[in-house]
């Protein structure tokens, strides 16, 4: 299974001299899996908020990435989060791989 992370949105303020200071970010998880030569597909969407931290670590808004802010969402998130999210993915895809049999309600038998 393959997993990529893209940010879809960033929320910012202005704090001080740095404008544009991410304290939230939207972002999706979606899974891919080759199997029986179809291609299936999962995305999850969530926000995460950012905790507001003093010192010199300010990047540029220009300067930043997908990458770098996938890096501080998975961070925040922790790995149980991030391992629990793609979990949830794969989960999707395999029940559309192996869709779970659903009970038929049947008329009772004439003897009943």
């Amino acid at each position: 299974m393959i997993f990529k992370w893209q940010v879809t949105n960033l929320f910012t303020i202005d704090k001080g001299v740095d404008t544009n200071y991410v304290v939230s970010a939207s972002y999706d998880v979606k899974g891919t899996k080759q199997s029986g030569g179809k291609e299936y597909t999962a995305t999850l969407t969530n926000l995460v908020k950012f905790k507001v931290v003093q010192g010199n670590a300010f990047i540029p808004y220009k300067d930043l990435t997908n990458d770098l802010v996938t890096s501080w969402i998975q961070s925040t998130l922790g790995q149980d989060g991030v391992n629990n999210l793609q979990a949830s993915v794969a989960g999707i895809i395999n029940s559309q791989i192996n869709p779970p049999v659903t009970p038929q309600n049947k008329e009772l038998p004439p003897n009943f």
